[in-house]
């Protein structure tokens, strides 16, 4: 019977160290993914698109991410690239603010891009936090940075 080493102890540890901890990292993506026997809803496994309409610090939010329909090329075909992009639309008191989505999933807008938001709703209320009393522009044409002062 061979006696076991020191060496063979910590390999062994190792071993089923590194075999637990891939399986602890992959368990969430695999158990996502729909086995051969689960059935096909044919539905978007995206995931669920906001609406609101809302009254914050007495002004008027609104917000919508819809999916887009991309054009089909010449052959009718859609790219995989373009399936599934949900458009984002984002007004306070019906001015829009540009809301733009990151690829983590979560939104920044124009008046605070340097933080990051999981819902639009949360983006359009930081957005009117941080606006206070002024307004949005209609649009960037407006906007007092862009005219020239002479």
């Amino acid at each position: 019977m061979r006696i076991l080493t020191r060496r063979v102890a910590l390999r062994a540890l190792f071993t089923i160290g590194a075999v637990a901890g891939t399986a602890g990292v992959l368990a969430p993506v695999v158990s996502r993914r729909p086995g051969p026997g689960s059935p096909d809803t044919g539905a978007s496994s995206g995931p669920e698109l906001e609406r609101f309409t809302e009254m914050y610090r007495g002004r008027r939010i609104e917000g919508t991410a819809a999916y887009m329909v991309p054009a089909a090329d010449s052959g009718g075909e859609v790219s995989a690239a373009a399936k599934g992009l949900p458009s984002v639309e984002v007004r306070i008191d019906g001015r829009p603010l540009h809301v733009m989505r990151r690829a983590d999933g979560s939104y920044l807008s124009l008046v605070n891009h340097y933080e990051s938001f999981p819902t639009l709703r949360d983006v359009a209320r930081a957005a009117v936090d941080e606006l206070g009393a002024e307004q949005l522009a209609l649009s960037p044409a407006h906007s007092p940075l862009s005219s020239s002062s002479t």
